[in-house]
């Protein structure tokens, strides 16, 4: 299925804080024919904060930008197509610090990218994170630093089917709202990936400045859970108009 590859990279060393949330604050995002996803009942917005790296579009490494941060606030959905539900996430607002990734981004999926200044600090034994090591990233909006760090607990461990980083990790597919009102749905691959438990987390951020007033309540109080995740090997699919 290489003909229909978008996008191949690698999204490494994640940083996921996750946060109960309203339903009624995520309707006007859900795409048309997705649905809001739940976890025993509850629904949930993550604030996730990677590296994408060895990063090729169509094929071919683009000069400069192959290796970047993202950081991204999403929720989950699912839909039910003819082979059963697909489990999918939607993105409130993606941060990149390269205007050419958000703007790729803006025109083929009209997912909502913008380009800040970024960095990252990720304390690493070798390829892997450090026993008790932090990971870090901050982007530049307004005058101001924002950031999403987390400090892992023990050793990484597989997850565990039914948990609340199962629900979070496990969404293959992506949804967009198009500017029509229509959607566009797209498959991402990639492994189930090891995770770290946390003793510390934190999320540094002017909310309304950055997200709008709606999200202040959520992302201001404590998070439902944080873990950090190992990452893999990702392909994205061609999006396909539902």
């Amino acid at each position: 299925m290489t003909q229909n590859r978008f996008l191949t990279a690698e999204w490494r060393y994640l940083a996921m804080l996750n946060y109960e949330i309203d339903p009624a604050i995520l309707l006007p995002y859900v795409p048309r024919g997705a649905e809001l996803d739940t976890w025993n009942g509850r629904n949930f917005v993550s604030v996730v904060a990677f590296l994408f790296l060895k990063t090729r579009v169509l094929g071919a490494p683009i000069p400069f930008h192959q290796n970047f941060e993202e950081i991204n606030l999403r929720f989950y959905v699912r839909r039910k197509s003819d082979d059963g539900w697909r489990r999918g996430v939607v993105f409130v607002k993606e941060i990149v610090p390269r205007w050419a990734i958000a703007t790729v981004a803006r025109v083929v999926y009209n997912e909502n990218y913008v380009a800040r200044r970024m960095r990252h600090q990720i304390d690493l034994d070798g390829e892997t994170i450090a026993p008790n090591g932090s990971v870090g990233y901050s982007w530049r909006d307004g005058g101001s630093w924002h950031r999403v760090s987390a400090k892992t607990d023990g050793e990484s461990q597989p997850l565990i089917a039914g948990s609340e980083e199962e629900f979070i990790t496990e969404h293959y597919w992506g949804y967009a709202a198009q500017r029509d009102g229509g959607s566009v749905e797209y498959q991402v691959e990639h492994p189930r990936w090891r995770v770290w438990q946390t003793s510390e987390a934190a999320f540094d951020c002017d909310v309304k400045r950055v997200y709008g007033h709606q999200f202040v309540e959520c992302l201001s109080a404590k998070p439902s859970s944080a873990f950090v995740a190992d990452g893999s090997a990702i392909v994205v699919r061609k999006g396909v108009r539902l």
